[in-house]
């Protein structure tokens, strides 16, 4: 097919988008979530392999949060190179290629996957599952690219949700294993992903595009290092997307640790809440669309916040009925900030274009530039935060033997999520200047009114 490439691309042209440019777009959209959702199935595989792991395998609990923490990090500093490669070889084509190297990590450890096998493979091939946790980067970077911004929120929400989706499936697949054939059968949930890898590089190759307009811009990737708003919002997308993949790996084992949960026990309530918070990412996304995302975001710390205190009550209480409620009220809310929060990315800097005194297309080239540098950067850091919750987790169980000590810290860092959103998008400042929409009177806003 020549590589599907698509030479022109003007998804802010109304036109072109009524007369063709959606259609294309939302085949892409369709595809790239399939891919991702594989990607995160393989990346989040570690948080359904330790619910095998008996006495058998000779790994204590500080052990399984490590694989599980090896796992994260990989997958978030595998991010930025990814943001990138969209650029350098097209959408479509890394797309395929990305999906097709899911099958390392998963073939090794369909090959590693039995008691005697020493605790380094482990972490070598926990490690290697990080690949798929770049796939994030790269399809958001290319479904950015594809919608005008007035749909970005709404796409990427979908596009994320869909690929988060990943996590709670490939848990059901455990809990259905372990359920029928039971907890001596890791190989048959591997079994399970590797076909289906090869039937998402497939699709990838049949039904995806090239976007020719799409070049890396180094530029561009220099001033969004430079840009403070890069690092706000990846401090921000700590507290949300990092949320959701480290309590995303760890929730079962918290469970089996804590609450002396049984390997089936735990693998029955493991997937709920990743489940729930991938359901209504877009619903963030949505409302950021319609709300603005800085007003979304702060109500979900807020609520993340009450949702730790409900947590942290039923951890020195030893109530499991409360710790559920509670954790997964914050898988939930993490998922709606997800997708407010990345909202936010296009819509701050087609802010800072107009605060440049840049108007119409120019301003929305200028956020189109900076937007899509910051995502890998903003992303590969956020995912950094569920490196940051498996590790807190590891060290609360051996120092106090529960998560207590752990979730005091998380509910301080929402606090501050807290602080900084209202400090940096919500408090009265300026006036903003006058937007490509159209003049208005100025009036004393928030200066990222439309954030």
């Amino acid at each position: 097919m020549g590589g599907r490439w698509i030479e022109r691309w003007e998804p802010e042209d109304e036109t072109f988008w009524r007369e063709g440019g959606e259609h294309v777009a939302k085949r892409n959209l369709l595809f790239s979530v399939f891919s991702e959702h594989i990607g995160f199935s393989v990346w989040s595989l570690w948080s359904v392999m330790v619910l095998f792991m008996g006495p058998d395998y000779g790994i204590d609990p500080a052990g399984k949060f490590f694989l599980i923490a090896t796992a994260t990090v990989v997958g978030a500093l595998i991010r930025i190179p990814y943001t990138f490669a969209v650029a350098r070889f097209g959408g479509r084509n890394w797309t395929v290629f990305s999906a097709l190297l899911l099958l390392l990590p998963t073939g090794l450890a369909f090959a590693v996957m039995e008691p005697g096998t020493s605790y380094t493979t482990f972490v070598v091939v926990a490690a290697l599952t990080g690949v798929g946790g770049g796939n994030f980067a790269s399809s958001m970077t290319n479904i950015n690219a594809f919608f005008p911004l007035r749909k970005k929120g709404w796409a990427l929400g979908l596009n994320a949700g869909g690929g988060n989706i990943g996590v709670p499936v490939v848990q059901l697949v455990g809990l259905l294993v372990i359920g029928t054939a039971g907890a001596l059968h890791p190989r048959i949930v591997l079994g399970v992903y590797l076909p289906l890898i090869v039937v998402a590089a497939v699709c990838s190759a049949l039904f995806m595009d090239n976007l020719a307009p799409v070049r890396n811009d180094t530029g561009a990737v220099r001033e969004a290092v430079r840009a403070r708003h890069t690092w706000i919002m990846a401090f921000l997308y700590i507290g949300t997307f990092g949320s959701f993949i480290g309590y995303s790996f760890a929730f079962g084992l918290v469970l089996q640790t804590q609450f002396g949960r049984t390997p089936l026990q735990a693998a029955s309530l493991t997937f709920i809440g990743p489940l729930l918070g991938s359901l209504i990412r877009p619903v963030g996304g949505a409302l950021a669309d319609r709300h603005g995302g800085a007003r979304i975001t702060l109500s979900t710390f807020a609520a993340m916040a009450a949702a730790t205190g409900v947590v942290l009550y039923a951890s020195v209480t030893a109530s499991l009925a409360v710790f559920l409620v509670g954790f997964i009220a914050l898988f939930v809310l993490s998922g709606l900030g997800n997708g407010s929060t990345f909202k936010m990315i296009p819509a701050i800097f087609l802010a800072q274009g107009h605060r440049k005194g840049l108007t119409g297309e120019t301003a929305e080239a200028y956020g189109r530039r900076l937007s899509g540098a910051s995502m890998g950067l903003i992303g590969a850091i956020g995912a950094l935060g569920g490196l940051g919750i498996n590790l807190a987790f590891r060290q609360s169980f051996l120092t106090v033997g529960s998560g207590t000590g752990a979730f005091v810290a998380f509910l301080a860092y929402y606090a501050a999520c807290m602080a900084v959103t209202w400090a940096v998008y919500l408090r009265r400042t300026s006036p903003v200047p006058d937007t490509a929409e159209g003049a208005e009177q100025p009036e004393t806003r928030p200066g990222y009114a439309k954030v």
